[in-house]
């Protein structure tokens, strides 16, 4: 390691009410204090990001779909996010425009997270993510995802240039890693999300003394609902939706903090999701899952299946009852274990060379 006076910022979405990105956030900058570094996640702000953000907190699926007591519910859970947030170490507030106004930094890490998105809702093409005004001797990125950007569509030259400064470049899915080849004429490391990375960051959690199965996502196609309550009826589980309304579960825990739902995750007996970090945190804890990731995380969902030869966790209208019933109650295929572990090692030596 590198001594300095100066911290390592780690630059990516912290403050998103959204379990993945609050985690992935967390995992990140702990792991890098972890290796012996004075990391600190910088704390950017933006007044439209965040009526955005609460808006879609607030409203997540159809406003009309919202009722009274679930509005005071998705209340409850932000506010537990902004709480969770302002105890993770940050550095001064700026402004997402200004990052000319941060302390001198030893690195910046940008990732993991959408980041590189043109895409995303609110993030989209902010060249702070790719650098612009950032002061420090090394620019690297960790885990960097352009989430439904598809690599068919390619980076134009201005992006090129900004991705060109960094020193260090990693990513965390094949359609990254085909956009950043693409453009730069070389194919980045693929490494882990940091969930999966630094997964002894992530709380264990102890069953509540009933089986459950947890029910994470909103927009659930209805031949997964159905397929869902057919597999609970016949093994006599629950499902517990947590996060967001899910009329087809038995039970709703819609205000969860994000602790809360490392602690649920950990002790359920199954899991159904369409998000991404809904299959991660299935890994961590090698719980039986099943995915039909939504058309927005599909380039993630699939990548992360095919990198870690997870490909059958994923399900479709034709898949049949008997194969809700093996992905729902049997261990994890060894294979993926033993592709977590190389990918962990690959992911351990680029952080370790990239940041010293």
């Amino acid at each position: 390691m590198i001594e300095s006076s100066a911290p390592v910022g780690i630059l990516t979405f912290h403050r998103c009410i959204n379990y993945g990105s609050y985690w992935q956030a967390r995992c990140l900058v702990e792991g890098v204090r972890a290796m012996g570094h004075d990391a600190q996640l910088l704390d950017h702000h933006s007044d439209a990001v965040v009526r955005a953000e609460w808006r879609c907190a607030l409203q997540p699926t159809l406003p009309e779909r919202t009722h009274a007591a679930d509005l005071a519910a998705y209340k409850a859970k932000a506010r537990r996010f902004v709480a969770a947030i302002e105890r993770l170490p940050r550095s001064a507030a700026f402004a997402l425009d200004e990052p000319e106004a941060l302390a001198p930094l030893d690195a910046v890490v940008v990732g993991s997270d959408e980041v590189w998105n043109f895409r995303h809702p609110w993030y989209a093409s902010t060249p702070l993510f790719f650098g612009e005004g950032l002061s420090a001797p090394r620019l690297i990125s960790y885990a960097a995802s352009f989430g439904n950007h598809d690599a068919a569509d390619g980076i134009g030259d201005e992006w090129v240039e900004r991705l060109r400064r960094f020193t260090a470049i990693s990513v965390r899915d094949a359609n990254a890693q085909a956009l950043v080849g693409g453009a730069l004429g070389d194919t980045p490391p693929l490494v882990l999300d940091p969930v999966l990375q630094f997964a002894d960051r992530v709380p264990r959690g102890m069953p509540d003394g009933q089986r459950y199965a947890m029910v994470y996502g909103h927009g659930f196609p209805d031949w997964l609902a159905q397929a869902m309550r057919r597999w609970a009826t016949r093994h006599d589980v629950r499902l517990h939706s947590i996060g967001y309304r899910n009329d087809w579960a038995d039970t709703q825990e819609i205000d969860a903090g994000p602790e809360a739902f490392a602690e649920r995750v950990a002790g359920a007996s199954a899991l159904v999701t369409n998000f991404f970090h809904g299959c991660v945190f299935a890994l961590v804890h090698g719980t039986p899952f099943v995915t039909a990731p939504s058309s927005y995380r599909f380039n993630k969902v699939r990548d992360l299946a095919a990198a870690l030869d997870a490909q059958p966790h994923i399900v479709a209208p034709e898949t049949a009852d008997a194969g809700y019933d093996t992905l729902l109650t049997a261990p994890h295929d060894a294979r993926i274990g033993d592709r977590i572990a190389v990918l962990r090692a690959q992911s351990t030596a680029f952080l370790g060379a990239a940041l010293g």
